[in-house]
C-alpha cells in the first residue's frame, strides 16, 4: 500500500517539477525586456519570479530525490525477501546425479561436432 502511494506522489512531484522548470525564464531573458523587446510585467510582481520559482524548484527537486531513494530502498528489500523464498529448500535437499545420466562418449561413434 505504501509503495503505491509513493509511486503516485513521485509521479505528481515529477510532473510539477517539470512544469516549474519549463516555466522559468533564462538569465538572458531580462536583457531583452530592458530594450523593449518584451513585456517587463510579471505575474509574481516587479521583483520577478526568481525567488519563488527557484525555491519551489529546489524543494520539489529535493522531494523528488528523497522519494526516489526511499522507493529504491523498498524495492531492494522486496527483492531480498523474494530471494529468501526461492532458496527455502536448498539446505535440506540435495540432488545427486546418477552415473547413468552422464553420457560417456563411448556409446556413440558419431559426434555432433564436425572435425
Amino acid at each position: 500500500m505504501l509503495y503505491e502511494i509513493l509511486i503516485v506522489v513521485y509521479l505528481i512531484v515529477a510532473l510539477i517539477l517539470i512544469g516549474f522548470i519549463l516555466i522559468q525564464q533564462g538569465k538572458g531573458a531580462d536583457m531583452g525586456a530592458s530594450f523593449g523587446a518584451g513585456s517587463s510585467a510579471t505575474i509574481f510582481g516587479s521583483s520577478g519570479s526568481g525567488n519563488f520559482m527557484t525555491k519551489t524548484t529546489a524543494i520539489l527537486a529535493t522531494t523528488f530525490f528523497i522519494i526516489s531513494l526511499f522507493l529504491g530502498n523498498l524495492t531492494a528489500q522486496a527483492t531480498k525477501k523474494g530471494d529468501e523464498w526461492n532458496n527455502l529448500g536448498s539446505g535440506e535437499q540435495t540432488q545427486s546425479i546418477e552415473p547413468t545420466d552422464i553420457p560417456t562418449g563411448d556409446d556413440n561413434d558419431e559426434s555432433d561436432v564436425p572435425n
